[in-house]
C-alpha cells in the first residue's frame, strides 16, 4: 500500500447530544421521579408553590418557542390563558364534563380559536404585531365579560361538586390520609408537573424535528430561510396554534386549581404575559434552559420578596434591566458561554472523524 493510500481520510457525521446532555437527561429523569414522589412527604404550602412554578415554567416555554424561535413577539398570550380557564368552567359547570377531561378539550378549542386570530394578527409586523395580540386579548376579555352564565364581569366559582369530582382525589385521601382540599392540591400538582414536563418534551421534540431546523433558520435569518425554501408563514402559523393549545391547557389547569375566575384575572397581561416575558428574558431567550432558570429565579423572588409590595416590582424591573444590559443572552447565556454547556441540545453539529484506510483494510 503506497503512502497516499495510507493517509487517513475524513468522514463526517451529524451530532446533537454530548456527554453533558446525556448526564442532564439522566439527572432530569431522577429529578422528575423525586418530584412525582414529593407529595408523600412535602407540606401543602410547598405543593402549592410548586404548582405555581410548574405552570409558569410551561407558559414560559410556550412563549419562548413563539418569540425566541418563530420571532412572534406576542404580548397577548393571556388571551389563551383566559380562554382555557373559561372553557374549563363552561365545560364543567354548564356541560357537566369531568374537570381533567375538560383540560385537553380546552386546549383543542383554544387552538381552533387561534386560527382566526392568526389570520388577523399575522397581517401585522414587529411592534404592530405585539400590540395587535394585546388588543385581541382585550377583545376576548370584553366578550367573555358579557357571558352571563359564566358570571359576566364579576366572574364565577367552581361548585364543590365539580372540585370534588376530580379523578384521583379519593385515592389520594386514602393513600396519604389527607383532607379533600389537600388531596385536590396534590392531584393538581401531578397534573401541573405532567403539563410542565410534557411542554418541555414537546418543545424539545419540535426543535429536534425538521420543523425545528426551519425554526432555527427563521430565528437566525428569516430572509435567508425564505430563500432556502422555508414556508415561513406555515411554520409560524403551526407554532402559534400549537402554543395556543398548550397555553389553553395550562390556563384550564390554573383555574381548576384556583376554583375562581373573573375576566380581569384570567386575561391579565401582567400575570400571564409580562411575568412570562420577564422569565424568558432573564433566563435566556431562544434556549430551552433559559426559561427553566428564569422560572426558578422568578419563583424565588416572588416567594421571598412579594411581601415588600411596590419594592418587589421595582426589584423585578431592575433585575430585568441589568440582565438586558450586561447579559443580553440571559443568565443561562453566561453559563453556556463560559463553560460551553448545553443541557437540551437542539443544534446539529457537523463532526469530522478521521479513519485510517489501512485499519479498514
Amino acid at each position: 500500500m503506497d503512502e497516499a493510500s495510507a493517509k487517513p481520510t475524513q468522514a463526517f457525521h451529524i451530532e446533537t447530544a454530548g456527554r453533558a446532555s446525556r448526564a442532564a437527561a439522566f439527572a432530569a429523569g431522577f429529578i422528575l421521579l423525586i418530584l412525582v414522589l414529593l407529595p408523600v412527604f412535602a407540606g401543602r404550602n410547598l405543593i402549592q408553590d410548586l404548582i405555581f412554578l410548574f405552570y409558569m415554567l410551561a407558559l414560559a416555554q410556550c412563549w419562548n418557542l413563539l418569540a425566541g424561535y418563530a420571532g412572534l413577539i406576542s404580548v397577548g398570550q393571556q388571551a389563551f390563558v383566559g380562554l382555557g380557564g373559561y372553557l374549563l368552567f363552561a365545560l364543567t359547570l354548564l356541560g357537566g364534563l369531568n374537570p381533567l377531561l375538560a383540560i385537553p378539550i380546552a386546549g383543542l378549542v383554544s387552538a381552533l380559536f387561534a386560527l382566526p386570530t392568526a389570520l388577523i394578527v399575522f397581517r401585522l409586523r414587529g411592534a404592530y404585531f405585539a400590540i395587535g395580540t394585546w388588543v385581541v386579548a382585550e377583545v376576548y376579555r370584553l366578550v367573555i365579560a358579557q357571558v352571563k352564565p359564566l358570571g359576566g364581569g364579576t366572574g364565577t366559582s367552581l361548585t364543590p361538586s365539580v372540585t370534588s369530582s376530580v379523578p384521583g382525589i379519593e385515592w389520594v385521601k386514602s393513600l396519604l390520609d389527607v383532607r379533600t382540599p389537600a388531596a385536590r392540591d396534590i392531584v393538581s400538582y401531578w397534573v401541573a408537573l405532567a403539563l410542565a414536563a410534557g411542554t418541555l418534551a414537546l418543545v424539545y421534540l419540535i426543535l429536534r424535528s425538521r420543523r425545528g431546523l426551519a425554526l432555527g433558520a427563521i430565528r437566525d435569518h428569516e430572509a435567508a430561510a425564505a430563500g432556502l425554501g422555508v414556508d415561513i408563514y406555515r411554520i409560524k402559523l403551526a407554532v402559534y396554534v400549537a402554543t395556543a393549545a398548550m397555553t389553553g391547557m395550562i390556563g384550564a389547569l390554573i383555574y381548576l386549581q384556583k376554583a375562581r375566575i373573573s375576566p380581569d384575572a384570567a386575561f391579565s397581561v401582567l400575570d400571564w404575559t409580562a411575568y412570562v416575558i420577564f422569565i424568558v428574558v432573564i433566563g435566556g431567550i431562544g434556549t430551552m434552559e433559559g426559561p427553566v432558570i428564569g422560572a426558578i429565579v422568578f419563583y424565588l423572588m416572588q416567594r421571598y420578596l412579594a411581601d415588600f409590595g411596590a419594592s418587589y416590582l421595582i426589584l423585578l424591573g431592575a433585575l430585568g434591566i441589568l440582565v438586558m444590559l450586561f447579559a443580553p443572552k440571559g443568565l443561562w447565556g453566561l453559563v453556556s458561554e463560559r463553560y460551553d454547556l448545553t443541557l437540551f441540545p437542539t443544534r446539529r453539529r457537523l463532526v469530522v472523524s478521521a479513519r485510517d484506510h489501512e485499519r479498514r483494510a
